[in-house]
């Protein structure tokens, strides 16, 4: 079966908000066995509401769509949808008796345009939103399927956990499709696609490779769309579990994973506590650790040491050893490290410095480099990299590598 997202509202067009609902809704619909082959966004106009709709119906089996349900003029999706199903609206008293429920619990008074809310075009079953006060709306065309939701996400993940996600199995008779991520770290795409040629060479029949590369690492997903779900688990499990021969040392772990997740996994087992000195990455590495729950097991705190003068009177970096080596050096980088081991008593400690750009580089230190280092109960391993002219990928590959130089020693323990 053939599936659609569209996502209608001018804000997504002119980049005033990110759509997250369609990465959320396709993930969904994956889980059901439901492969999404495209996914629109359009303005907030009658015509190419009507028009893209119709045409969506015509191709597809199944079309979600999400947006233009409030209860201002500019939301026309409703009036839209009469016209592509030549009907007039009615009104869902369970709609309206809701909203005015939850209008009176907020002290917000119950006008026309709310009324109009509970309106809804007669040919619809209505899926009842109980966080909000537009319901969503399931129309039939020739045995195709058009399934309307508010923008919201979280009236629109509700309504699609709620009312529409047990009915697809009924309306539908669903096939299998099977995805498994590994995330891996330390290596670049080019290099990794090298070293896992022939593994990817000699896939099975009915399982497909993407390679998703980021800031922080490259995914690998293995997806089945023809095989059996037993099938399809069994098949996906063998090829990763081959390739953890090949690239053991770059592999995080599966799906939800992440880089400091992992690391926070380790120090929460082994019972040790972290601290970090950042420069370039203004606090980026100890938000991402802060980030997680049970953060306060493992993490005592950081020092964004931004200025040279913070360095040496917080961290205690000598201003001899600035001045000779320079503040992006592998040896400032270290005394940061051992500076804020030192002053917070933690087990590990991670420091940063560098040229996050997009100006200050010079023809020795170019925008993108990055002293790393990472100070440890048996000393102080560093490196230094060169990541991007662009700031925010600098940091990001940054905060990730030296956050993955602690993995690795938790990994090789103590020596």
């Amino acid at each position: 079966m053939k599936a659609q997202i569209v996502t209608i509202g001018d804000e997504i067009l002119i980049g005033q908000i990110v759509d997250t609902n369609s990465a959320w809704l396709a993930t969904e619909l994956n889980k059901k066995g439901i492969a999404i082959d495209e996914i629109v966004s359009i303005s907030d106009r009658k015509e190419s509401i009507v028009e893209t709709l119709d045409n969506a119906l015509r191709t597809h089996d199944l079309v979600l769509v999400t947006g233009g349900l409030g209860p201002t003029k500019d939301d026309i999706t409703k009036q839209s949808l009469c016209r592509l199903f030549r009907c007039g609206l009615k009104d869902d008293i369970e709609s309206r008796e809701h909203t005015q429920a939850m209008l009176l619990e907020r002290g917000i008074p119950f006008t026309d345009l709310n009324r109009a809310q509970s309106l809804v075009p007669e040919v619809c079953s209505v899926l009842f939103n109980r966080n909000g006060t537009a319901p969503g709306m399931l129309f039939e065309r020739d045995g195709h399927f058009l399934v309307s939701m508010p923008g919201v996400p979280y009236e629109m993940k509700t309504i699609f956990a709620e009312q529409l996600a047990p009915r697809l199995d009924s309306m539908f008779k669903l096939g299998s499709v099977y995805h498994k991520t590994m995330i891996t770290t330390g290596i670049a795409e080019s290099i990794l696609a090298g070293k896992i040629a022939q593994w990817e060479d000699n896939l099975p029949e009915g399982l497909k490779l993407a390679y998703l590369p980021n800031p922080n690492g490259v995914r690998l997903r293995l997806s089945s769309y023809t095989l059996g779900q037993e099938q399809a688990v069994q098949a996906v499990d063998k090829a990763f579990g081959e390739l953890e021969k090949i690239i053991p040392d770059n592999i995080i772990g599966f799906e939800g994973d992440t880089i400091e997740s992992v690391v926070a996994g380790l120090l929460a087992t082994r019972r040790q506590t972290l601290s970090v000195a950042e420069s370039c990455t203004g606090g980026r590495i100890a938000s991402r650790f802060t980030a997680m729950p049970g953060a306060s097991e493992y993490f005592l705190g950081g020092v964004t040491s931004y200025s040279v003068a913070m360095k040496s009177a917080v961290l205690g970096v000598p201003a001899q050893m600035i001045e000779q080596e320079g503040v992006v050096s592998l040896a400032v980088a270290a005394s940061m490290a051992e500076g804020v081991r030192r002053l917070t008593g933690s087990d590990f400690a991670i420091a940063t410095t560098g040229v996050a750009g997009p100006t200050g580089g010079s023809e020795e230190t170019p925008v993108g480099t990055v002293c790393m280092a990472v100070a440890t109960p048996w000393g102080t391993v560093t490196d230094r990299r060169v990541f991007n002219s662009e700031r925010q990928v600098t940091i990001e590959r940054a905060s990730a590598h030296v956050i993955n130089m602690l993995r690795e020693q938790l990994k090789n323990g103590d020596r």
